[in-house]
């Protein structure tokens, strides 16, 4: 009867320590990652004489900038956007994965000119998202933007860091 009463005890004591987890999980809120300025890109039209449109952007270039990207934030203004700079000119892949946003994914060559499009791209969608031609620059702007301001495959990009 003791050992009977002993593991009731333990199970109720074991009991109100994961419950007490639990609701400390429920407590945890993910921290907001805030934008930060780090340079300035413009978008000229095919021929490089128009700008179409200026932005401020958030820049990756190192190992960790790259892999996380956008994730966990909930809002970007419509003229900011994050630019990816890779080493090298290859066959990009990316995807939305703990990404809360919808986002138009631009593919831009060594020339800095698009050579293709992800548009739409769904908040933590997995699904690989490919540029389909070798890209040495991806820039990540707000769903739809892309097409707002009639962005097109030849159009180029220029930009400075700060």
């Amino acid at each position: 009867m003791k050992r009977f009463l002993s593991a009731v005890l333990i199970l109720l004591i074991a009991c109100s320590v994961c419950k007490a987890c639990k609701q400390e999980k429920q407590n945890i809120k993910q921290t907001e990652v805030a934008f930060k300025k780090e340079g300035e890109l413009s978008i000229f039209d095919s021929k490089n004489e128009t700008l179409k449109v200026g932005l401020d952007i958030e820049i990756a270039d190192t190992d960790f900038d790259i892999q996380t990207g956008l994730m966990y934030r909930n809002t970007m203004a419509t003229k900011q956007g994050m630019l990816f700079v890779f080493e090298d000119e290859q066959e990009r892949f990316f995807y939305m994965k703990n990404t809360r946003i919808p986002l138009d994914i631009v593919y831009i060559n060594a020339n800095r000119n698009i050579v293709s499009f992800q548009k739409n791209a769904q908040p933590f969608n997995e699904a690989s998202l490919p540029s389909n031609a070798p890209a040495k620059y991806v820039l990540e702007i707000n769903a739809g933007l892309a097409d707002t301001w009639a962005l097109n495959v030849g159009d180029s990009i220029s930009f400075k860091t700060q």
